[in-house]
């Protein structure tokens, strides 16, 4: 199922990294591993827990995209990511500075068994 957009509400947010103008965390996820990702979180790096699963009641399959957009002014920079695949395993980064990443590609690397991801 194809996602044309999602709106992530930052509940909690925290000043961190330079000051940025509402908006400027959005960002595109495309999921190029090979599998389904079930749930997508994306919580401010400082937060105790994840957010909402960004996805609600959808998936993101292999080779789609989504736009994650922030409906809530913040000047937070900094954001922890979480992506949850079909069959319940997860892969997770810290502090991924969103005013600077307009792309993060998640991969899967089969031999090693290791989730990536890739910012532009």
């Amino acid at each position: 199922m194809r996602i044309e957009r999602l709106v992530l509400a930052a509940v909690a947010a925290f000043a961190l990294g330079s000051p940025a103008v509402a908006g400027d965390q959005d960002f595109t996820l495309v999921n190029a591993t090979g599998y389904t990702l079930n749930q997508v979180f994306v919580s401010p790096t400082r937060a105790k827990d994840w957010e909402e699963d960004v996805l609600g009641r959808d998936v993101l399959a292999d080779g789609d995209r989504t736009e994650i957009t922030f409906s809530r002014d913040t000047d937070a920079c900094l954001w922890d990511l979480k992506v949850v695949y079909d069959n319940g395993e997860s892969a997770e980064w810290d502090a991924l500075s969103l005013c600077k990443i307009s792309v993060a590609k998640i991969s899967y690397d089969r031999k090693s068994g290791d989730t990536s991801v890739e910012v532009d």
